[in-house]
């Protein structure tokens, strides 16, 4: 989790997340667009994964949670198997645009190695594509650029880091060329 003031945190934890309540809850229908209503147990709503977190943890007299958090689509078995196949391909920023971050915030509420290994291999595979497009001048142009439109937020800085310093390589020794 990031400071207070990360806004990459706060754009993650503004992320909608599928949510079931466990509860009956008197006057809460507005959530589902059901105003004046209750929302009924085994209701499902998308809720900012702040929420659905406090909602998930919190307990009530029988010491049941208000609501179970359910996996979000973009870390479903489908997109895992996608990454494990090939992780170059999977459109990660459409998916969600933090997404390594939303994955981080879920497995601190899931234990799940295999979603661990998955996400760390395709990080991996994709940091040295990124670092290959970032080094290459042209690496932003033809096939490179569909890739680059998919990364998400960490990807994209990581791109810019990587970019800037080979600029900078590449200035210095123009520089050291010229004495």
């Amino acid at each position: 989790m990031g400071s207070y003031y990360d806004i990459d945190a706060i754009l993650t934890d503004a992320q909608k997340v599928p949510c079931t309540f466990e509860l009956t809850v008197p006057g809460l229908g507005y959530v589902d667009g059901n105003i004046g209503g209750d929302m009924k147990q085994g209701s499902k709503v998308e809720l900012p994964l702040w929420l659905g977190e406090m909602l998930a943890i919190s307990q009530n007299l029988s010491t049941s949670s208000l609501v179970t958090l359910d996996l979000p689509s973009a870390l479903s078995p489908r997109v895992l198997n996608a990454l494990k196949a090939d992780s170059r391909t999977v459109d990660l920023r459409a998916l969600a645009p933090h997404f390594y971050n939303l994955g981080a915030r879920t497995l601190e509420l899931y234990e799940d190695e295999e979603m661990v290994e998955v996400l760390s291999e395709a990080f991996k595979i994709r940091a040295a594509v990124i670092a290959d497009q970032a080094h290459n001048p042209r690496g932003a142009l033809g096939e490179g650029a569909e890739f680059l439109r998919g990364l998400d937020e960490s990807e994209r800085q990581l791109f810019r880091a990587a970019h800037d310093s080979a600029k900078s390589v590449r200035l210095w020794i123009a520089e050291m060329k010229k004495k």
